[in-house]
């Protein structure tokens, strides 16, 4: 990866006689080594720039008089061998941010604007078939696409694709399922490409697998194509007794699609589905499998500590397994399509998504990426409903209203059973697109819905971005100076609500099929209610580490049927002997009683839906809380603990693959002699690593916290905010052993070993 300038030569020279860069004998030895996805951003250091697009950015010096950090030039230089000449050889990029040229051997491939579209390149007429072949790709970030922290580069998968000229191309499978009774039709269409110069005839075989791999159907046909033509078969395959995707058992299938000529396979595609129904009730809300469920969702943008936009696949289902823990069970992904990773982990955990587009309009190229969104998508279950757009200024005029119109109907062509919903910021306006949208949503302003639904009875109707609560992690007061916001329900900006109120609001109206929060996890940029040191957002649920803060509690005990008692703040008020403490208790206990050193301070009944509260008089020792649930007793308790003596290192797994891609979360803690957490500590921590892995990336949550990210000579270090810090390790590509050492200077260390298991690499073009 390297940055030099670049003629323009779109158009103006031939192809294939581009010099420099665009060859193999380019010297390009003192160039850094990137290792893809790949975001660029999260590796520059934080700038205090007086604009309100730096603000909304995390204040990072990309964009708009940043030329030097905006721009980049990736190059791969690799080998096809020549016995792949006659196969059709693709590149297919998954996301780069965000105008990008393209090319191969000094060829021109393309240009693509869209930070977060997925675009391929048939690359088979200009490869060097048993030579080296030359990839570039110029990335110029200089131009914003959304209002949020956006990382340049190539953030997203790239993938080398060879198939047969006779073959079924990408997402080239359409598969839906309608079920009655004990069991299901499975319909099938499958696109087959004969892109030869010659006809063809061939046997297309279907074939759909359970989870164990049994053959439960299939359906075989005859094809006969001209040379450069494509076909579609439909199939339809009856199931019987089908398992069917569920948010607590989301079951998955298998289709084998397998194309024979002369009964020799030339192609194989695999595409995983889900059957399962959904329905959308005017009066009653949304139902999966003929099962009323309340929409707990939550709104995240693709962003973590550590790595910012370039996720590892394992980052994917992290996230989404700390929502599932909290309760959640539904997400937006706001503000633009996801990466299908994300997808792939909604289906294979059971959490529903709201596939979001990212602009609305209906010019021939916003059709177009809508378009590619939905066939790319449409075959995942999680997905439950389409949404067009997010906020826009035509929203409520004649414009919006023709548009919406028009998105929707290419959306019912391409995948007839889900809904549209359009995230609306303006109450409760009928005009424009509300007046047409298959799903009215509400961005706030929902708190008088009553009226507009007596007006509309039979629009569905939904929450689809609320709260936007705020609350930094660990901290009990409004800090204006350091930027942090009291981690209680008490905060919100003048558009949003506290977590309690919006929730008791929806829960009450069997009409409301339910709402996305924003957010589940904080990330860069759009800092509120403060700016600059602040750097990221306050509206998480969980910190960009993903570290619960309260308000975690407060869905964990009403999202979910666990035994919930969560007691806070801390306990360690260190000079405020005497004072009062506001202590709250987020519970689903139907009351709570709390004991500071074993004195009373009153029995709180606990409303649905709400939460328990004391004024306490500060003492050190233990303050505990019992509550009552169904006539069990739950408790919890904080204590004042001393200093902090030793690290403790918490690795979500301690083995993983050694495939390269793999990572372990190791989570940070401080803890007191006795082994307490001690949730004040603060301490400076550094890392070493020895095997065959490599840290990726550091947090810790702080939302002013201007430590880096990324280190990319010496080793790695964060302090740690609240008494917790997060190091991200990613295996290397040999069996082994990776040992972890976190030190500080007056804390005793903590080691900890991920084991990397033998595993099946994914071909990488080395």
């Amino acid at each position: 990866m390297g940055n030099i300038p670049l003629p323009d030569y779109n158009y103006n020279w031939m192809n294939g006689y581009f010099g420099g860069v665009f060859t193999t004998a380019f010297n390009d030895s003192l160039w850094r080594k990137v290792d893809l996805p790949h975001d660029w951003a999260v590796e520059l250091p934080f700038v205090y720039i007086n604009a309100e697009t730096a603000k909304l950015h995390g204040y990072k010096p990309v964009g708009d008089g940043y030329p030097e950090t905006s721009k980049a030039i990736y190059r791969k230089v690799f080998t096809i061998p020549e016995a792949d000449d006659g196969k059709r050889i693709s590149i297919k990029f998954d996301g780069v941010f965000r105008n990008c040229t393209v090319w191969l051997n000094s060829f021109r491939l393309g240009n693509n604007y869209s930070g977060y579209s997925e675009f391929t390149y048939d690359i088979t007429d200009m490869i060097k078939y048993g030579g080296k072949n030359t990839l570039v790709v110029h990335v110029d970030a200089s131009q914003l696409e959304g209002w949020f922290y956006e990382g340049p580069g190539i953030y997203r998968h790239t993938w080398l694709i060879k198939t047969a000229p006779l073959h079924i191309p990408a997402y080239g499978n359409q598969i839906n399922s309608t079920v009655s009774g004990n069991s299901a039709k499975v319909n099938i269409e499958t696109q087959v490409f004969n892109q030869d110069n010659l006809a063809a005839n061939c046997e297309v075989e279907s074939k759909i697998v359970d989870a164990s791999g049994g053959i439960i159907g299939s359906a075989n046909s005859l094809l006969a194509l001209n040379k450069s033509e494509k076909k579609v078969i439909k199939k339809t395959i009856n199931v019987s007794n089908p398992s069917l995707w569920d948010i607590d058992n989301p079951y998955l299938y298998k289709l084998i699609t397998t194309i024979k000529q002369a009964n020799k396979i030339i192609d194989v595609t695999e595409t995983n589905f889900g059957i399962r129904t959904i329905l959308f009730d005017a009066n009653k809300g949304f139902f999966l499998n003929g099962k009323n469920i309340k929409i707990k969702g939550t709104c995240n943008h693709q962003d973590h500590a550590g790595v910012g936009m370039a996720m590892p696949d394992r980052l994917q289902y992290y996230r989404i397994e700390k929502l599932k823990e909290m309760g959640c069970n539904a997400y937006r992904t706001a503000h633009h399509p996801p990466t299908i990773e994300l997808l792939e982990a909604c289906d294979r955990l059971g959490m529903m998504v709201c596939d979001e587009n990212r602009i609305l309009g209906t010019s021939e190229e916003r059709l177009k990426l809508f378009e590619e969104q939905i066939i790319r998508d449409r075959n995942h279950p999680s997905i439950i409903m389409w949404s067009i757009g997010n906020e826009e200024a035509i929203q409520d005029t004649d414009y919006g209203r023709r548009i919406a119109l028009s998105l929707q109907q290419l959306q019912k062509e391409l995948d007839p059973q889900r809904l549209c919903i359009y995230a609306a910021n303006n109450k409760n306006n009928w005009e424009g697109i509300n007046s047409v949208i298959d799903i009215r949503g509400y961005n706030y302003g929902a708190f008088e819905s009553d009226g507009y639904h007596k007006d509309h009875p039979n629009q569905i109707m939904m929450g689809s971005e609320e709260s936007s609560a705020l609350s930094t992690r660990g901290q009990y007061t409004n800090d204006p100076l350091r930027a942090f916001v009291g981690d209680y329900d008490v905060n919100a900006p003048s558009w949003g609500s506290q977590a309690e109120r919006w929730w008791k609001y929806y829960d009450a109206r069997p009409y409301m099929a339910g709402a996305y929060v924003w957010t589940g996890f904080d990330y860069r940029g759009e800092p509120t209610p403060y700016a600059w040191p602040n750097i990221s957002s306050h509206f998480g649920i969980m910190d960009a580490c993903g570290f619960p803060k309260s308000n975690f509690y407060y869905y964990q005990s009403w999202w979910t049927e666990k035994d919930v008692l969560h007691l806070f703040p801390h306990w360690n008020w260190q000079g405020k002997t005497g004072d009062t403490i506001n202590v709250w208790c987020h519970t689903n206990a139907e009351s709570v009683a709390l004991f500071l050193n074993g004195k009373s301070q009153g029995n709180k009944m606990v409303e649905k839906n709400g939460h328990a509260e004391w004024k306490v008089v500060y003492e050190p020792g233990i303050l505990e809380a019992r509550g009552i649930k169904k006539g069990k007793i739950i408790t919890d308790k904080v204590e004042t603990t001393g200093n902090a003596f030793r690290l403790v290192a918490t690795p979500d797994r301690r083995s993983i693959k050694a495939d390269g891609e793999d990572v372990s979360i190791v989570n940070i803690t401080a803890v007191d002699e006795n082994g307490r957490e001690v949730t004040t500590a603060s301490e400076f921590v550094q890392f070493e690593i020895t095997g065959n892995g490599k840290i990726i990336g550091v947090g810790n949550g702080n939302p002013s916290s201007h430590e880096p990210d990324k280190i990319l000579s010496g080793n790695y270090y964060r302090k740690l905010f609240n008494g917790k810090c997060q190091v991200l390790i990613q295996a290397g590509r040999q069996p082994g052993e990776i040992k972890l050492k976190a030190t500080s200077e007056m804390l005793q260390p903590a080691t900890v070993v991920i084991t990397e298991e033998k595993a099946a690499v994914r071909a990488f073009v080395l």
